[in-house]
């Protein structure tokens, strides 16, 4: 929601639900947000080891179909053999043969191509039982893959339910809210987002003149696809093209660039390379929350782009919106582009960045896709 036309009435002259104050309000409110944002993550990471065993069940059932035809075609030369052998069982023996053979030489030649085919035979055996025991293991592996396939889509069911009810919970405590309540209690996250930038920029850690510090070539694409989604809406678990969540936001803008990463929060900050909030550059990944739960990508001069959280939209806000974890580089062996022209924001995208509260009628709980 944008921020409401009449100035909002000082924090203390409007009192919450229930007769708490705005600030404990907002501290409640703020504290549902980051449950539910964790609780997304914890999905995302369920989706992406469920994408991985989906990969893996299917090679490996491609694998047991090469192995079974295999098998079938082992099995029809074994077949074969056994005919062969029963139909010549009332023959002479090559060794009886060689010795009443006319011609010794012609008859060792035969013994050649006799003791070949035995080879083929013994081959042909051995073949047959190596791809009985392999397709038996193949068949085993797929079972067990196929059984950690339905484990996980049970799992990321509860934490479907358990975001949907950290959403609900949020929303109903929203709408007990009255017009004043609701701009009282956007005014006092402004404030004390305002407060924290101040606070933060203050105290150096972002070293001197970041404005100035160009990017990587792929980190400047990122950014420049990051920019681009301004407006679109947050929703969890979503990676565009229509709508994002935080990580799914930095991880779509990182893959346009031709640097894949890692799809949530939190191993964005486990496996990329961390880098001093002081050597930022723009396209680089902050992080926030002490479980690395929430990201952003920094666009430079201490502001980054983001999907904030549920009810909100893409957009640009103060680096110290959220408590800062730190900062890790996609691409942390590339070179600063020379020449670098920030990517143009769209008009107004820079103000009333503060406050994220609130849902839109198309974003409330039940209104999304619910996955």
């Amino acid at each position: 929601m944008g921020a409401l036309c009449t100035p909002a009435p000082p924090a203390h002259a409007v009192p919450g639900p229930q007769g708490r104050s705005v600030s404990a309000l907002l501290t409640d409110l703020q504290q549902r947000y980051r449950a539910a944002e964790e609780a997304t993550e914890t999905y995302n990471a369920t989706e992406e080891k469920l994408k991985e065993q989906r990969a893996r069940a299917a090679e490996l059932n491609r694998r047991l179909n090469r192995a079974r035809a295999s098998l079938r075609d082992s099995r029809g030369d074994a077949g074969r053999f056994a005919r062969q052998q029963y139909q010549g069982a009332t023959g002479l023996s090559p060794y009886v043969r060689l010795l009443l053979a006319r011609d010794p030489q012609h008859a060792l030649d035969q013994g050649h191509v006799i003791q070949r085919v035995a080879a083929g035979r013994a081959a042909t055996i051995q073949r047959l039982t190596g791809g009985e025991r392999r397709a038996a293991e193949l068949a085993d592996a797929a079972r067990r893959a196929l059984a950690a396939q339905s484990a996980l889509a049970d799992r990321q069911k509860k934490q479907r339910d358990e975001v949907g009810g950290q959403l609900k919970e949020v929303h109903e405590l929203l709408a007990a809210l009255t017009p004043d309540q609701l701009a009282a209690v956007r005014a006092a996250e402004e404030a004390g987002t305002a407060r924290a930038q101040e606070e933060f920029v203050a105290s150096g850690a972002l070293g001197g003149s970041p404005a100035t510090r160009p990017p990587s070539r792929r980190g400047g694409k990122a950014l420049d696809f990051a920019v681009r989604q301004i407006g679109l809406p947050y929703r969890w678990g979503a990676e565009g093209p229509d709508a994002y969540d935080c990580s799914g936001l930095t991880y779509e803008a990182w893959r346009h660039a031709g640097r894949a990463i890692p799809r949530t929060s939190q191993e964005q900050w486990a496996k990329l390379r961390r880098v001093p909030l002081s050597k930022l550059r723009p396209g680089d990944v902050v992080v926030y929350f002490p479980k690395a739960t929430h990201v952003a990508l920094y666009l430079g001069d201490g502001m980054v782009v983001q999907a904030p959280r549920p009810g909100a939209r893409v957009k640009v806000s103060p680096i110290a919106a959220n408590p800062v974890l730190g900062a890790v580089r996609p691409d942390p062996g590339s070179r600063p582009m020379r020449g670098y022209t920030p990517p143009k924001l769209p008009e107004g995208a820079t103000s009333g960045s503060g406050s994220d509260l609130g849902y839109s009628g198309d974003q409330a709980p039940g209104a999304t896709d619910s996955r």
